[in-house]
């Protein structure tokens, strides 16, 4: 019976999404190609960019299109479907017009906020947390605002979806942020919307996490086809539009499986970590911090002379095995891990910066 259910829920949603985004990108690419939409580092000079060739993005409108067809074919339309299908639409248009244009930070940051609201408008909040110090929970319901609307009551649950907003976007932030070399990004997302689809899979019994489980399936379908055509020598990039939509996914897959933010944050431990030291180093150099640079830790890695295969290959196997890990750990349990992972990063990071400055400066005492 298990193996009926993982067949249905998981396997057939992944390989829908999968060979729809696989063959779109083929004519998105070739679109994009035709149309001379490329990211050229002869011409973007930015101390971001890692790759030297010409290479199309649109990695937006290759997921979007995966996403969209698993959703109408496996799961269909009810209100939370709606406001998710209106959030990935939103940002896939978000993310066209920055692969031709590179829109603005800030009018990309504005556009994600309205994505995510279109999430919590559909009705879908964080009511409570797990309260990693207690056995019990921290409840997000109260304050309530009721209001008569279209020939009913409706309730706005304030603290839910101010955290749930402010969740999504920090997601789709920091995820973005971790597609700096040659399938990074889609790696990680497939491991991840996986874990949370095994995770939610446990609890099969209840009807109500069917859509969940296919969701995460379509995702890390979605994301498996662009892996093919990013993977190193990437032929296309994510860009903005699949990088924002990876987050938002994720972050809304945490809510729908039962609040799983803390797996969540354990899954994506290394990027979400390694963002938060990025914005906090930027604003202690009074820098703004969504304006991108080269300090990560994937361009510290780059400087220390590793791969980019090499460098997807490490994000992908703590990806991995930390979402091993959340399958078998409490949320209490998970709370601690997080922390010393956090203090982790932030030791390797200040070690890996004094061993670039070294090596640089022997390079320099050798020349």
């Amino acid at each position: 019976m298990f193996e009926s259910y993982w067949w249905h829920l998981l396997v057939i949603p992944l390989l829908v999404a999968f060979a729809v985004s696989v063959i779109s990108a083929y004519w998105i690419r070739k679109w994009y190609l035709t149309k001379k939409w490329v990211d050229d580092p002869k011409h973007n000079n930015h101390a971001k960019v890692v790759h030297t060739y010409a290479v199309p993005r649109g990695g937006g409108l290759v997921v979007a299109l995966g996403m969209v067809a698993g959703i109408l074919i496996l799961i269909g339309v009810d209100k939370h479907m709606a406001g998710i299908l209106l959030g990935i639409v939103l940002l896939a248009l978000i993310g066209f017009l920055d692969d031709i244009f590179d829109i603005h930070p800030y009018w990309r940051l504005i556009g994600g906020v309205l994505a995510a609201a279109a999430v919590v408008g559909a009705g879908i909040g964080i009511a409570y947390v797990t309260n990693p110090f207690s056995d019990g929970v921290l409840q997000l319901n109260q304050p309530q605002i009721a209001f008569w609307l279209l020939g009913k009551w409706r309730t706005i649950w304030i603290l839910s979806d101010i955290f749930a907003l402010i969740w999504i976007v920090w997601c789709m932030n920091m995820l973005n942020w971790s597609k700096g070399v040659d399938g990074q990004l889609p790696g990680i997302v497939v491991i991840a919307a996986l874990v949370i689809g095994i995770l939610s899979l446990r609890f099969v019994d209840d009807i109500t996490q069917w859509p969940v489980i296919r969701l995460a399936a379509i995702t890390a379908g979605s994301y498996l086809g662009l892996l093919v055509w990013n993977v190193y020598p990437q032929r296309m990039m994510p860009g903005y539009g699949a990088g924002s939509i990876a987050g938002y996914l994720l972050a809304v897959l945490s809510i729908l499986s039962g609040a799983k933010l803390a797996t969540l944050l354990l899954v994506l431990a290394v990027p979400m970590i390694d963002a938060l030291y990025v914005m906090i180093r930027r604003m202690m150099h009074k820098k703004s911090p969504i304006w991108g640079d080269r300090s990560h830790l994937h361009h510290a890695l780059l400087d220390l002379n590793w791969g980019k295969r090499r460098i997807a290959g490490f994000y992908w196997f703590i990806t991995l095995a930390f979402g091993i890990l959340s399958l078998q750990l409490n949320p209490k349990q998970k709370a601690f891990t997080i922390l010393l992972i956090g203090l982790m990063i932030g030791g390797m990071g200040a070690w890996l910066r004094q061993l670039i400055i070294y090596s640089k400066r022997r390079d320099q005492d050798s020349g």
